[in-house]
């Protein structure tokens, strides 16, 4: 889906569109065309949860997702969360951190969010251990799959003892895996030895059989290859109007 075309008799709106009304358009498309992906893939609708990520836009951009029944909300920083935070009409999002996570943020970030998708060294655990949290914070362990320092993740080596840290914190829920394609990379390929991978995090807590794939743009091999929270931002939000 490329965010303009024809989807069930409506139009959807190009990615540059923010009238009020067309991240819904753009929302309704998605789903559909998430909807024929796993049905391909021979996977049930209720096994992928979808997060749309509100990064670089506004909160009245957020409110019309939630209007729009979409609760599952992703932002990428600290700063981003607390500006929706207080917002009205937000009050039901289960909000989930999805960038690389500082130190010196995570007490703040643990507090307000749901899920962290990014833990990937044992100094955030055991930094977190060490504050008061009044309920536990879902987490998955990021891996790397192409040592590139500057998009997080734990390399394949250190997987299983994060995966064990997470397992024993006193906050943190394990959930499963998370990983971000390398750029330029095949998606099957790279989503194949995501799904790989899953399998040690499971080793670790049968329970925590979630994987955390898929984007924009490799979204559909994510699902082929068992992604369970999809991370899709463009494809719904549009281009944000900072960045057009």
């Amino acid at each position: 889906m490329t965010g303009a075309g024809e989807r069930g008799g409506a139009e959807v709106p190009p990615l540059d569109d923010h009238r009020p009304g067309a991240t819904t358009r753009r929302l309704v498309a998605y789903r559909a065309a998430l909807a024929e992906e796993i049905a391909r893939a021979g996977r049930s609708v209720a096994d992928v949860h979808l997060i749309a990520v509100t990064k670089y836009h506004s909160a009245a951009l957020a409110a019309e997702l939630v209007a729009a029944g979409q609760l599952d909300l992703g932002e990428n920083t600290l700063q981003g969360l607390r500006g929706k935070l207080a917002e009205p009409g937000l009050e039901a999002v289960r909000w989930h951190f999805l960038g690389r996570l500082q130190r010196n943020k995570a007490t703040a970030v643990a507090r307000v969010a749901t899920c962290i998708h990014s833990i990937d060294r044992p100094e955030l655990v055991d930094h977190l251990d060490r504050v008061e949290l009044d309920r536990p914070v879902d987490a998955f362990v990021q891996v790397s799959l192409d040592g590139d320092p500057t998009r997080g993740g734990v390399a394949v080596a250190g997987l299983e003892p994060l995966a064990e840290r997470v397992a024993a914190s006193r906050h943190l829920r394990l959930r499963g895996i998370m990983a971000v394609a390398p750029v330029g990379a095949d998606a099957d390929a790279a989503f194949a030895r995501v799904r790989e991978l899953a399998e040690v995090v499971r080793g670790v807590d049968p329970a925590a059989t979630a994987i955390s794939a898929g984007m924009s743009s490799d979204w559909r091999a994510a699902v082929r290859h068992g992604a369970t929270h999809l991370r899709i931002g463009t494809a719904i939000t549009g281009v944000p109007e900072t960045h057009r």
